[in-house]
């Protein structure tokens, strides 16, 4: 088999898996997006393991869950010492770098613990998730009365853009996420009324194309090196502002009927119905307001679409094309006003379920090129595959996912999994003091398993939807008497799943029993009588004469 010299890995922040052509959206066109689809294989029940931005995408770069790794929300950092997809690939002779957003923190405290600083370089991985940074652009400046929500957001971008004449305090905002009225004042994206105008900024100076331009910079100077490219946009993410022509491709007629049913407010759960009495909820309740976002979002998303295209332009160009491997797929989803809800959090799938497509370009997997696969994936099984990619030795004791190279070479992988998870951690936002949640115990755990979809509430009833009968995730069993078996069930498999040994990450199975017996080869001889009931060898150094010392005395008198 042919050596994989470049892993391309694209992220999108925030695309829904519904939202691409070939996953059948019936207005957007992606046709560069498609077109790797028809040249690899679109896995069509990919989840992620948390619906936020930090989590999530630390589930991507570690391989692990949430719990496994610890970082539970945006903010929190991700321990100092957790291994990364970056150590994983270089130990197997592949750079790891990123161009774009992580949405990471470091652990400052970890890394002062053990002497760690940024300015030495297993420091900076350390700082930056395990990534060697080309660029980092986490891509969002917002800036109130405090300050900026992330004061090196965009630093970058910004600096490029004034060099570009985008002259102001935060071109992030005033150009590239603001258009301009008559009289020369600023509509903001942060304001869904705006979504419509065109940002004042020219499309090619735009933050996807940026990025796409810095990614192939990138890849320009890593010559024959084998690397792991992680091109990580920030768009279609909101604010929901696209520059011009993007922002007029798509109307009010090309926005679909939000998937939302009476029932869902009839009686929900309480703590379904406070995440639906959120601002951003009430927002995309307005029909008005989608109308205006969801086409701006489309616009986006084609944006995003001609950025792989232009990526995909750049290997072939470089030479690169035969021996990369692509992947496409997005950090989690975004509700649009389905379910009442807007934005993410919660496990329906607009939120949960992402796109994921992978192209392998070697002749093994011909024979599943343009196929749908429908088994139940996980985000974390791209580092799994990254690695074997690589040609790096698997790690089933550090790796949580599985490759899915054998999906894509037309073979069914031995006991592929029946179900898949996703956490959320309750205890940093307004959910759990709004409902009186123990914080230290607000906790949400999804497991679905191809029809039943379990959600589990720390301190509530459970969550329950039957996608066989209701593929839409209208009608909550959660309290249900007729489906108190189901719970059960699924209760089971939450348990098994908490309880797998996923701390031993320092020795792997087939070094844990080579070690078996180990203590009595080196004489550790416990509960024996007079040595007898063992083989002679084992204890002969506790028989006879001492031997020598280091002087040459036997010790005798």
């Amino acid at each position: 088999m042919t050596a994989i010299r470049t892993i391309l890995f694209v992220m999108f922040d925030q695309l829904r898996h519904d939202y691409l052509g070939c996953a059948g959206h019936p207005h957007l066109r992606t046709p560069h997006i498609d077109a790797l689809a028809a040249r690899g294989v679109r896995f069509s029940r990919a989840y992620v393991q948390s619906p936020i931005c930090g989590p999530a995408r630390m589930c991507f770069y570690t391989g692990r869950y949430v719990h496994s790794h610890g970082a539970s929300w945006n903010g929190v950092p991700l321990r100092a010492g957790e291994p990364t997809l970056g150590d994983h690939l270089r130990a197997a002779g592949m750079g790891c770098w990123l161009v774009g957003k992580t949405h990471m923190r470091e652990d400052a405290e970890g890394m002062a613990r053990l002497g760690l600083g940024r300015d030495s370089a297993a420091g900076a991985r350390v700082a930056e998730c395990g990534f060697d940074v080309w660029e980092r652009d986490d891509g969002l400046r917002p800036e109130g009365p405090d300050g900026f929500y992330d004061d090196r957001g965009a630093l970058a971008y910004n600096a490029w853009l004034r060099g570009r004449g985008y002259a102001s305090a935060n071109p992030w905002h005033d150009f590239a996420n603001a258009g301009r009225d008559g009289a020369g004042a600023m509509l903001s994206g942060w304001f869904m009324a705006n979504a419509g105008v065109p940002a004042a900024i020219a499309a090619e100076d735009s933050e996807t194309p940026y990025i796409t331009r810095r990614a192939t910079a990138f890849l320009d100077q890593a010559g024959e090196a084998p690397v792991c490219a992680h091109v990580s946009y920030i768009k279609p993410h909101w604010p929901y502002i696209a520059p011009p022509p993007w922002h007029a491709l798509y109307g009010p007629g090309h926005v679909v009927a939000p998937l939302r049913d009476a029932r869902e407010r009839a009686d929900p759960h309480p703590l379904y119905a406070s995440f639906m009495d959120g601002r951003v909820a009430r927002a995309f309740q307005d029909d008005r307001l989608r109308e205006r976002v969801i086409p701006a979002y489309m616009g986006l998303v084609g944006q995003c679409d001609e950025a792989v295209g232009r990526l995909v332009a750049h290997l072939r160009a470089s030479g690169r094309a035969d021996s990369t491997l692509i992947v496409v797929t997005s950090d989690h989803g975004d509700y649009l006003g389905d379910h009442w809800l807007g934005e993410k959090d919660l496990f329906h799938d607009p939120s949960v379920r992402i796109p994921l497509i992978v192209v392998d370009p070697r002749p093994e997997a011909d024979a599943t090129r343009g196929t749908v696969c429908d088994a139940l994936v996980e985000s974390i099984d791209l580092a799994a595959t990254f690695v074997e990619a690589a040609g790096g030795a698997a790690l089933p004791h550090v790796l949580e996912g599985r490759s899915l190279l054998p999906f894509l070479h037309g073979r069914l992988p031995a006991a592929w999994r029946d179900c898949v998870f996703s956490e959320y951690d309750l205890a940093l936002g307004p959910h759990a003091a709004r409902l009186g949640l123990d914080p230290m115990r607000a906790r949400l755990h999804m497991v679905f398993d191809g029809r039943w979809k379990y959600v589990r509430v720390e301190g509530m009833r459970p969550m329950l939807h039957d996608l066989a009968d209701d593929p839409c995730e209208y009608v909550d069993r959660g309290a249900d008497p007729g489906c108190a078996g189901v719970v059960a069930g699924m209760e089971a498999r939450l348990l098994d799943w908490a309880l797998r040994p996923a701390q031993r990450i320092t020795l792997s199975a087939g070094r844990a029993a080579a070690l078996r017996g180990a203590s009595l080869r080196r004489g550790v001889t416990l509960g024996l009588d007079d040595g007898s009931e063992l083989p002679a060898e084992l204890t002969a150094l506790y028989r006879g004469r001492p031997r020598p010392g280091p002087g040459g005395s036997d010790g005798a008198a």
